[in-house]
């Protein structure tokens, strides 16, 4: 399977008034081409999306990072000893 993203004005004038957006993914999957209008996100549709990622928990702040949590883990585990 192959992928793209084109810039909808790049392609033929039939299928540019079918897509509504800038960009367009392209792919081919088994002989077929598929067409997939690319909606982009408003800076607020980003910030929003950005709080509830359920990855980054209670840390989506990004002030912690993986080894800073490993760090801590051990310290815990010598503290315990």
């Amino acid at each position: 399977m192959a992928e793209m993203v084109l810039h909808a004005r790049t392609l033929p004038e039939p299928l540019l008034r079918l897509i509504h957006t800038e960009k367009v993914k392209i792919r081919e999957c088994k002989g077929e081409i598929h067409l997939l209008p690319i909606k982009e996100l408003t800076d607020s549709q980003v910030a929003d999306r950005r709080l509830i990622l359920p990855i980054l928990g209670m840390y989506s702040d990004g002030k912690l990072t993986v080894d800073g949590y490993l760090e801590r883990k051990r310290a815990d585990k010598e503290m315990e000893r």
